[in-house]
């Protein structure tokens, strides 16, 4: 936080102007851009995205590598051992960056990771198979509450977004479902299309891949996804509930202010491209736009709520 902190300083004594950064930090050859998963799941998806946008508008190449282990935490950890040159960046995630380390050693902390912005998320969902006798969420919430338990939703690992969203609903609902975690999205899914389990939380991507294979009874978003005009809201619905899985890019702890504000500027000029956000509306993903400034006062908000549900559902003391 302590150099979050000092760049905003800096940002507001005018030491370093936004889109200024050619003249503090510049890039010297192709950039190792590091997801802390391996490929195939929507980390690798949206980075790869982003890979040509980058070529366009700054020259280089983004080379996109992986480094799996312990859902994510390996590369977390070896993150502030990396070159602080600029040279190399890393995919986070939340709420994984903060429950993590709350729960026990993983080799980093969540105040350790610099962060240099969020840029989009993918919101929870409760997905129901096209067949399902849930036609809407009300269904589902009747359902649970004449058989308590007995409802049961697939999503992706403990103390994941969406299983502290199902902790969440359950409570605003006042319902009792059980959640049965796989080992990622996809195996989820693959559980809810197989009948293993009456529902799904899962994201908006889920509707986006799946298709006409399966319905979306609600999303946690503040507006409704201009993928799925006929999909509610949460919100809509009487629950305030707005989140997900969060992604974003996090550069060594020991970076310079001048390299961290140069990221952020490069990844706000992508994320401000009409044609990357369409791509990404596309595949059912929303916009976050956090940078390098506002960080601290996101973190903090996230890490409250995030902590908050976790200890409520014991999945930390």
């Amino acid at each position: 936080m302590k150099k979050r902190n000092l760049l905003k300083s800096m940002i507001a004594a005018g030491v370093l102007s936004a889109m200024s950064f050619g003249a503090q930090a510049e890039l010297n050859g192709s950039v190792n851009y590091i997801i802390p998963f391996g490929p195939g799941g929507e980390s690798d998806i949206s980075a790869r995205l982003q890979q040509p946008f980058f070529k366009e508008k700054f020259g280089e190449d983004l080379v996109v590598s992986y480094q799996p282990g312990g859902g994510g935490a390996v590369g977390w950890a070896s993150l502030n051992g990396l070159s602080d040159d600029g040279q190399t960046i890393m995919g986070v995630n939340l709420p994984h960056i903060i429950i993590k380390p709350a729960q026990k050693d993983v080799g980093f902390t969540t105040d350790g990771i610099n962060t240099f912005y969020m840029f989009h998320y993918t919101p929870d969902a409760i997905v129901v198979t096209a067949d399902s006798p849930y036609q809407t969420l009300d269904d589902l919430i009747a359902d649970a509450k004449a058989n308590p338990a007995q409802v049961t939703l697939s999503g992706s690992g403990k103390a994941s977004a969406n299983h502290l969203a199902q902790i969440k609903f359950d409570k605003m609902a006042g319902i009792q479902t059980t959640y049965v975690p796989f080992k990622g999205t996809g195996a989820a899914v693959t559980a809810l299309l197989g009948k293993q389990v009456k529902a799904e939380w899962g994201y908006s991507t889920v509707g986006a891949k799946q298709g006409d294979a399966v319905r979306m009874l609600a999303v946690a978003m503040e507006e409704r996804h201009p993928l799925f005009p006929d999909v509610p809201t949460f919100k809509e619905l009487g629950f305030d509930m707005v989140g997900g899985a969060y992604r974003g890019i996090a550069l060594p702890e020991s970076a310079s202010a001048e390299t961290t504000q140069m990221w952020s500027d490069m990844i706000g000029q992508i994320n401000a491209d009409e044609g990357f956000r369409q791509q990404m509306l596309d595949g059912g993903f929303a916009m976050l736009d956090v940078d390098a400034a506002g960080m601290d006062e996101f973190m903090a908000a996230r890490t409250e709520e995030y902590l908050a549900d976790a200890r409520e559902a014991g999945l930390i003391e």
